[in-house]
């Protein structure tokens, strides 16, 4: 089968026209032969004592099947006459003469042929062999019609198609051609023999999925492995940071701390009181914060760093939370069991302001098509407003707490919010379905990842975890460290495809871990109070912002890039030389 057990010179395998090589997606056969080359300098592969003959220093690749896929790769790559000479030369055949009998058969549309062949490669899987013949006979079928022989066709549909007992719903919609050959008719025209070339060689590319890789090596496998090879290194690299790191085959990959942001760029000076709440913009453009003095600040980021773009006024109590508009133009504020407030980001402008007669608000979210805000309220419910303050739906009983954060995810479907305090609530508000994450600890803040599949729960015994909250919730790692006692402290999710773990903590330090090792790998000194919140930039892997109650933020970066910024103060913004 599939050739590993085909010893007979490439020389005397059947060849390919240079055409059919073209169009052949695998190009793995003999195209012309060698020029030079001998039967008697042939290397015949070798067996070693524990079998098939390998190589390596781990003794793990066995050499045929490493032989078959450098031919197929040179192949792939246009390397007709090299493939046929590491063939003609190791006397390892890609393919077995079966198997280049086959693709031949595919390719002049010898269907008959083909199926017979296909019987004789040996498949010991029936349903795989069924599922070949349904190909290679629904193919057939296409050409009869396109060739306006529709008998021809419905004979093969009822004779040779139906008696395979499988996929009896393509078999209806092929019966319906018959009724309708119209709909298969080619138009007439020089192109159609190439058209019909083009459509047997995407017929040979589904065989070549569907069949086993001993019998036909998979197309471009050889670029697969190395692919593979390269993401598990990326992966396991602690400091893969940025999207513009190449990667190399000519050594092993790994990066330098430097590529985690860890030097201040930038203290930002403009809040009058301890700093609660900090977000970036989904593009990345835009920071906010809300604080203790009962403001909230829209930051503006550009390559020249951060700068104060609004300060927004009008809550009569401190801004526990914001919440950005998907599309970024707008922004939430939430007031402790307060009220929320609607702002529109270029101008500033407070345009609505959600409250409930005899209630606060405790927190806020969007809806991921911007039609609708959520708000959680004091007196343990859920609601969900339209944006001009009409209240579309209210979840009440054991919701939210007086102090939560809420989070919908990107589908619209699930409502996140902690419901007591060890347990977080997701709430399917169309299945109308509640799942629960379960914690032994109290838990005081959590976040959702960009991709929804997990959340990371802040505890009151200083742990955060890391939860799968795909199908039954999972607990996935634990990262431990940070400092909290009293204070509600935030983490975030943030880097490069968020490998990272950002927290604040009450030691006045902002802490970094490696999402997948757990390992904590930064613990960055500047702050002189309490870390509050966090907040990675989405758009910008190499920018983290923190918040303290110091009533400062930091802007973190690299340490290249702090080096071509200059000392100035002004607009409540204090530009670092990179030290801490």
């Amino acid at each position: 089968m599939g050739g590993v057990g085909d010893n007979e010179p490439a020389s005397k395998r059947m060849k390919l026209s240079s055409e059919e090589l073209r169009h052949l997606s695998n190009g793995s056969t003999l195209k012309e032969p060698i020029v030079g080359s001998s039967r008697n300098l042939m290397a015949q592969p070798l067996q070693s004592e524990g079998g098939e003959e390998v190589v390596g220093s781990k003794g793990i690749i066995k050499k045929v099947e490493f032989v078959r896929i450098i031919a197929k790769a040179l192949y792939s790559l246009g390397y007709i006459k090299s493939g046929a000479h590491l063939e003609e030369e190791s006397g390892i055949a890609l393919h077995s003469s079966l198997v280049n009998v086959f693709m031949k058969q595919i390719l002049e549309g010898d269907w008959d042929g083909s199926v017979v062949t296909l019987n004789n490669i040996g498949l010991t899987d029936e349903m795989t062999l069924k599922s070949a013949c349904f190909l290679i006979l629904e193919q057939k079928f296409f050409e009869f019609l396109d060739e306006e022989k529709v008998m021809d066709a419905l004979k093969t549909l009822r004779t040779e198609i139906s008696p395979l007992c499988i996929n009896d719903s393509r078999v209806r919609e092929l019966s319906l051609f018959i009724v309708s050959p119209s709909r298969c008719f080619s138009i007439r025209s020089p192109k159609q023999d190439t058209s019909r070339a083009r459509s047997r060689t995407k017929l040979l590319e589904k065989l070549q999925k569907l069949l086993p890789p001993t019998d036909i090596v998979p197309e471009r496998r050889l670029e697969h492995l190395v692919e593979q090879a390269l993401v598990l290194q990326r992966d396991a690299c602690m400091f893969h940071n940025s999207l513009y790191k190449e990667m190399s085959l000519y050594a092993d990959h790994q990066c330098a701390r430097d590529q985690i942001p860890s030097y201040a760029l930038q203290i930002l000076q403009a809040h009058t009181d301890e700093i609660w709440s900090l977000q970036f913009s989904h593009n990345g453009k835009y920071l906010a914060s809300s604080s203790n003095d009962c403001s909230t600040i829209i930051w503006e980021v550009d390559a020249n760093g951060v700068s104060l773009k609004h300060k927004l006024s009008g809550h009569q109590k401190p801004i526990s939370s914001v919440s950005w508009s998907p599309n970024d133009h707008q922004l939430l504020t939430c007031g402790v069991e307060e009220v929320v407030r609607r702002w529109d980001v270029s101008s500033g402008e407070c345009l609505h302001v959600y409250k409930k007669a005899g209630l606060g608000m405790v927190s806020c979210g969007w809806s991921p098509d911007g039609k609708w805000i959520f708000s959680g309220v004091n007196d343990k419910s859920i609601s969900m407003w339209e944006l001009d303050g009409k209240e579309l739906e209210c979840w009440k009983g054991q919701r939210t707490l007086k102090i939560s954060d809420l989070e919908i995810t990107s589908d619209g479907k699930q409502i996140i919010s902690i419901c007591r305090e060890t347990e977080i609530l997701l709430l399917d508000r169309e299945a109308k379905v509640e799942r629960f994450i379960e914690e032994d600890e109290t838990i005081t803040s959590f976040s959702l990842s960009r991709d929804n599949r997990f959340l990371l729960v802040n505890l009151l015994n200083q742990e955060i975890h890391l939860w799968s909250i795909e199908g039954d919730p999972k607990l996935v790692s634990k990262y431990r460290g940070h400092k909290r006692t009293r204070f509600i402290i935030r983490s975030c999710f943030g880097g490069l495809e968020e490998a990272y773990i950002a927290s604040g903590s009450e030691d006045s330090l902002v802490y970094i871990w490696h999402r997948g090792t757990g390992e904590l790998i930064e613990a960055l000194p500047g702050h002189s109070g309490a870390v509050n919140c966090v907040s990675w930039n989405p758009a910008n892997p190499h920018m983290l912002a923190s918040a303290s109650d110091d009533r400062t933020i930091r802007i973190w970066g690299l340490n290249n890039l702090s080096a071509k910024q200059k000392d100035t103060h002004g607009n409540g913004i204090h530009r670092c030389n990179g030290s801490t």
